[in-house]
């Protein structure tokens, strides 16, 4: 397993630095230092990267406790470092800004717990915000309540959710509630802390029953001399469970949670990228287009023997898609091209196919009527006919071929050999049944 995890752990890497390392050639080539405007753009993705790629070789792993307030979620992570640095209290709103504190639990692993405003805090909008983006740089999540799901409560677990990234629900406060209590709740939140009515329900290392700050008790005290007098004690946190559920997590797939977040973030960073730069070379892509368009049109509509018509319309959109690939300054070669086409062909619903057979007819027909024009004239006619025919679907076919070849550019960045979709697809497809990674490619699946 741990082999495995640092496989895991050096993949995210390499999929990292070829990215930084392509963006650098960028830099270097010119590329980016011509288009200032798309350098300032690009600029906060490419520190994004810098950052990923740094956590990762820190080994750091961050956790973060989310939750409405009045939870306990500093609590919780008080409870866990065995002491109070976290400020709890009795008033709403007590955590105001995100906090983080580092905790070694064990003497080898490495922690940044975080603790984060209510979600639904009043008049705190941008204090959720700030919360709402410390899970992006969260490891683990820590979903705090303190009993039964509330609506509100539910909406935020599907926000966190939606993160990608693995969650344990933590059921907090259960010394106010009798076993019987427990027990009902505790089997209500497997099945809502889920996040969606089809999903299985939570395995036991993703739902924990803790008192990070129980209630203190009255305690009645019997002296030698027959007195009798009553005190308040508090009893001690019961997060055992929490802290063991944690180190197991930890200990089995840590550092395959560490890779998976490094390529969320780069995936999303190279997205961004992406999106931006196709969207500043809107109307250079656009001229692109109808430039070989036009091209292939013609040269379609002028070639007079059959299949290499065809060959010269196929490598003109080849050509097409690798100067694409140029002005968004995305590495391309031949083959991909080639990949890149085949697979707009086959997801065009036989439209871009058909384009194919009917060139292939016209194309007959346009050199037979060529061939047979020097005995008969007016077979020219036949001929000029077929030719327009055949051109005007070959312009369409190249700029159907164009928009979808945009689109694929745009989408397609963080796919390949060493792309961060692809191996985060490697690594999911890796995991056992008894991690908590599986239940993030169960909810993938589900969205699929």
């Amino acid at each position: 397993m741990r082999n495995l995890q640092e496989t895991h752990l050096n993949r995210a890497r390499a999929s990292l630095r070829q990215a930084l390392s392509w963006y650098g050639y960028l830099r270097k080539s010119g590329q980016l230092s011509s288009n200032p405007e798309l350098v300032g753009l690009v600029k906060p993705e490419l520190e994004a990267l810098n950052s990923t790629l740094n956590k990762l070789d820190s080994n750091v792993i961050k956790i973060a406790a989310f939750g409405l307030v009045s939870r306990g979620k500093s609590a919780v992570l008080n409870a866990l470092l065995g002491d109070k640095i976290l400020q709890t209290g009795p008033l709403n709103g007590v955590t105001q800004w995100p906090r983080s504190v580092r905790w070694q639990p064990g003497g080898k692993v490495l922690v940044e717990l975080i603790d984060t405003p209510g979600l639904d805090e009043i008049e705190g909008e941008s204090r959720a915000d700030m919360a709402r983006e410390v899970v992006h740089q969260a490891d683990l999540i820590l979903f705090v309540v303190s009993g039964d799901i509330t609506r509100t409560e539910y909406q935020a677990l599907l926000e966190l959710r939606q993160a990608q990234k693995p969650l344990i629900l933590v059921f907090n406060k259960i010394d106010l509630y009798p076993d019987t209590d427990q027990g009902a709740i505790y089997q209500n939140l497997q099945q809502l802390g889920t996040g969606h009515p089809k999903a299985k329900p939570l395995l036991p290392d993703e739902i924990v029953m803790v008192a990070a700050e129980p209630a203190p008790m009255e305690v009645r005290v019997e002296w030698p001399d027959g007195r009798v007098s009553y005190e308040w004690e508090t009893p001690p946190p019961q997060v055992e469970e929490l802290k063991e559920t944690i180190l197991n997590i930890l200990n089995r797939e840590g550092r395959s949670l560490l890779a998976l977040n490094a390529l969320i973030q780069a995936r999303d960073a190279e997205a961004a990228i992406a999106q931006k730069t196709i969207d500043l070379r809107e109307q250079e892509a656009e001229d692109i287009i109808w430039q070989f368009t036009k091209y292939k049109a013609l040269a379609v509509m002028l070639n007079p023997i059959a299949f290499l018509d065809i060959l010269g319309g196929t490598v003109a959109d080849l050509a097409l898609i690798r100067a694409l690939a140029r002005l968004y300054g995305l590495p391309m070669t031949s083959y991909q091209a080639g990949k890149i086409l085949k697979t707009i062909l086959f997801s065009s619903g036989g439209l871009l196919l058909g384009e194919l057979g009917s060139s292939l007819l016209l194309g007959l027909g346009k050199s037979t009527a060529a061939i047979s024009s020097a005995d008969n004239p007016s077979n020219i006619t036949a001929f000029a006919g077929s030719a327009i025919a055949q051109a005007g679907i070959a312009g369409y076919g190249a700029y159907s071929v164009g928009k979808a070849a945009q689109v694929y550019l745009e989408k397609g960045c963080t796919w390949g050999q060493l792309g961060a979709s692809s191996v985060i697809q490697e690594i999911l497809s890796q995991v056992d049944q008894n991690t908590i990674l599986y239940r993030l490619r169960q909810e993938l699946g589900l969205k699929l």
